[in-house]
């Protein structure tokens, strides 16, 4: 089992440049499965994830072709199986959208429910009720999801909660649907509005990706021969953007959109970090004293609870209390007392942080818990004083790009170690 060593302090300096957006790229691939035909997608980060999908995809019929580590070419013309192999489905969360792309497909669709990060209970619920509302037959034996949708129908669904998940894998269903299907409180990330555009550029019709009421008129084929281009991975930006404030450091963080960063930059500049601005690439400089703010993760626009573990890391820093309210997950604090090892001093009572600023973090071994609370140990590693050993690396793997070697060019001192069972 790998892990990281990691010496500190170690002020971050110099110029990154950021991956494809995960969020992404783990739905644009399983909506290749619809077009039957061969379509291009670039800028698909080389992570974890995205090589189990690939896989997914092969065992499903697809002949996936890499032209370099970040260009997959998808030929799904033989695709001819709607049962994805349990195996590789159940090590990532973003599988069920094999769901979605599988009955606009064959109107059939069998997947086991989904693993990933474990961080709360995250049912598929509002999934399985958009697809029931357009007609479908759902049900699930033995951990497997079996769904017969073989006259799928447009349907006004409304989301009783804000999802993600659901908003992309009904916008998959439904680009294939008879009629208008209608999205209500839609979920309005970025990452919505890439699997859109992709969707729309292999002959789909859906408007209003990245507002609240999605509207997708269904039809008959999706063409192939398309190219599109994986948006920047906004979370893999903002956790840069927080190590350079947390190292104290100088950097600027390239193929970016900064619209996407909006709630992080704020936070940063409300807590005296100075950041810069420019059409793709964002500056941040990290000072001397850190103010303490109050933080609330919400669903895009608001800020992310993908970066909550890391701005904890920072708000370690700050002179006086500050709180961070979890507005998404139940148990995304689990991290804590890995973070305490290190000298922090945090209170959680359900889903409130409440972290007492200005301790001096040590090195100490600690264990990643979950992909971003992986990272953000990585962050605590840059300003504390000795060698942190991070283990359970496995999850910062199926969410950051070359992570060691992009901050080692920042001037960190990060090492890879690989150790047997």
């Amino acid at each position: 089992m790998d892990k990281f060593l990691l010496n500190g302090p170690c002020p971050l300096n110099g110029e990154v440049t950021i991956s494809g957006a995960k969020n992404a790229a783990v739905a644009v691939l399983p909506a290749a499965l619809i077009i039957n035909g061969i379509s291009r997608i670039e800028n698909v980060p080389d992570i974890k994830d995205v090589k189990v999908l690939l896989d997914i995809l092969t065992k499903l019929g697809a002949k996936i072709t890499k032209e370099d580590s970040n260009t997959v070419i998808c030929d799904t013309r033989e695709v001819n199986c709607w049962q994805a192999p349990y195996e590789l489905v159940k090590s990532m969360r973003a599988s069920y959208y094999l769901l979605g792309a599988l009955i606009a497909r064959f109107g059939k669709a069998e997947v086991s429910l989904p693993g990933g990060c474990d961080f709360g209970f995250r049912p598929i619920d509002q999934h399985i009720k958009g697809f029931e509302a357009m007609g479908a037959h759902v049900v699930i034996e033995h951990g497997i999801v079996k769904i017969d949708a073989s006259q799928l129908k447009g349907a006004q669904i409304y989301l009783d909660v804000v999802s993600v998940g659901a908003t992309i894998n009904l916008m998959l269903a439904a680009v294939k649907a008879s009629g208008q299907t209608v999205i209500e409180n839609a979920a309005k990330e970025p990452h919505v509005v890439d699997v859109a555009n992709f969707l729309n550029a292999m002959g789909a019709n859906i408007r209003g990706a990245g507002t609240d009421v999605i509207k997708i008129r269904g039809v008959e084929h999706l063409k192939g021969g398309g190219i599109h281009t994986i948006i920047p991975d906004m979370i893999e930006a903002g956790t840069f953007m927080i190590a350079a404030a947390i190292s104290r450091g100088d950097v600027t963080v390239r193929n970016v959109i900064p619209k996407h960063m909006e709630s992080l930059t704020a936070k940063l500049i409300e807590m005296g970090v100075t950041v810069k601005e420019d059409e793709d690439f964002i500056r941040v400089i990290g000072g001397n004293k850190v103010k303490n703010v109050n933080i609330m993760t919400l669903p895009y626009p608001g800020f992310p609870t993908d970066l909550q573990p890391q701005i904890t890391v920072l708000l370690n820093m700050a002179e006086g209390v500050s709180t961070i309210t979890e507005g998404i997950w139940d148990s995304r604090f689990q991290y804590v007392d890995e973070f305490k090892r290190m000298g922090a001093r945090i209170k959680v009572e359900g889903r409130i942080a409440v972290i007492d600023g200005g301790a001096l973090l040590t090195g100490a071994p600690v264990k990643a818990t979950d992909l971003r609370a992986g990272a953000a140990m990585v962050l605590a590693g840059l300003a504390a004083k000795g060698t942190t050993e991070i283990t359970n690396i496995k999850y910062i793997d199926r969410g950051y790009e070359n992570f060691v070697h992009k901050l080692n060019l920042l001037g960190a001192d990060i090492t890879r170690i690989s150790t047997e069972d």
